[in-house]
């Protein structure tokens, strides 16, 4: 399976997790996508085209893993309905400029929406 089928099936599945949990799929959500890097400047060219995508980027951190290593990771955000076909899309995009600066792409988590009453 490759990566695209993995995040994929990782967008399936977490969509199942937010409407098994009550999550309003009908109202907009904040989505953060992941991407990271150890190299600033590859890291800042994948920001710059995210933003030209139409994401909101945020600025880059550096964050501590599990094994000590550091890592750069920034967020790009959109606010979308959580649909199969737009967050795969979206994976597409991301995707596809990670591969183009050599950085990775590590999924995206939103917020649970409360339904309206």
């Amino acid at each position: 399976m490759s990566d695209k089928q993995e995040w994929y099936e990782f967008n399936r599945e977490t969509i199942e997790a937010l409407t098994e949990d009550g999550s309003d799929l009908s109202q907009p959500h904040t989505i953060e996508y992941h991407l990271a890097s150890t190299d600033f400047d590859k890291l800042e060219k994948a920001a710059v085209d995210a933003f030209k995508a139409g994401f909101e980027v945020t600025d880059a951190e550096e964050l501590e893993l599990d094994d000590g290593a550091l890592v750069l990771c920034f967020d790009a955000v959109v606010e979308r309905e959580l649909t199969l076909a737009t967050l795969n899309a979206d994976t597409d995009k991301l995707l596809a400029i990670a591969d183009k600066h050599g950085v990775e792409y590590d999924g995206w988590g939103t917020y649970f929406v409360e339904p309206k009453s």
